[in-house]
C-alpha cells in the first residue's frame, strides 16, 4: 500500500460527516463543560454553603497519616456530573419534543391514507378511460 493510497483513504476519512460532526461535539462539550463548571464553581457551590452554614466543599477532607482524602472535590464531581447530566437531558427532551412537533405537522399536511387511497382509485380510473 502505497502512501498516496493511505493518504487518500485518510482524506476520505476525514472528510465524512461524522468525523467532522465528532470533533464539532467534542470542542463544544469541552466549552460546555466549561460553562457547567462555572455555575457550579461559582454560584450553586457557594448558594449549597451558605445554606449548610458556611461550608466549602472544597476544604472538605480527611488526613490519614500523609494522604488527605479530599472527599469534598468528589461531592462537587458529583453535582457537576448531575448538573451536566440534567442539561443534557434537557435539550434532547427538547428536541425529541420539537421533532415530534414537527412530524405530526407533516403528517397533518398528508392526506388521510384512505383519502389517499380513493384519490389513487380514482386516477386508475381515469387512466382507464383513455
Amino acid at each position: 500500500m502505497g502512501v498516496s493510497t493511505m493518504l487518500k483513504e485518510f482524506r476520505d476519512f476525514i472528510n465524512r460527516g461524522n468525523v467532522i460532526d465528532l470533533a464539532v461535539a467534542v470542542v463544544m462539550g469541552a466549552a460546555f463543560t466549561a460553562i457547567v463548571n462555572s455555575l457550579v464553581d461559582d454560584i450553586i457551590m457557594p448558594l449549597i454553603g451558605i445554606v449548610l452554614g458556611g461550608i466549602d466543599f472544597s476544604t472538605l477532607g480527611v488526613t490519614i497519616g500523609e494522604s488527605r482524602i479530599a472527599y469534598g472535590n468528589f461531592i462537587q464531581a458529583i453535582i457537576n456530573f448531575l448538573l451536566i447530566a440534567l442539561v443534557l437531558f434537557l435539550m434532547v427532551r427538547g428536541m425529541n419534543r420539537l421533532s415530534a412537533r414537527k412530524e405530526a405537522e407533516a403528517d397533518a399536511a398528508q392526506p388521510p391514507a384512505e383519502e389517499k387511497l380513493l384519490t389513487e382509485i380514482r386516477d386508475l380510473l381515469r387512466e382507464g378511460r383513455r
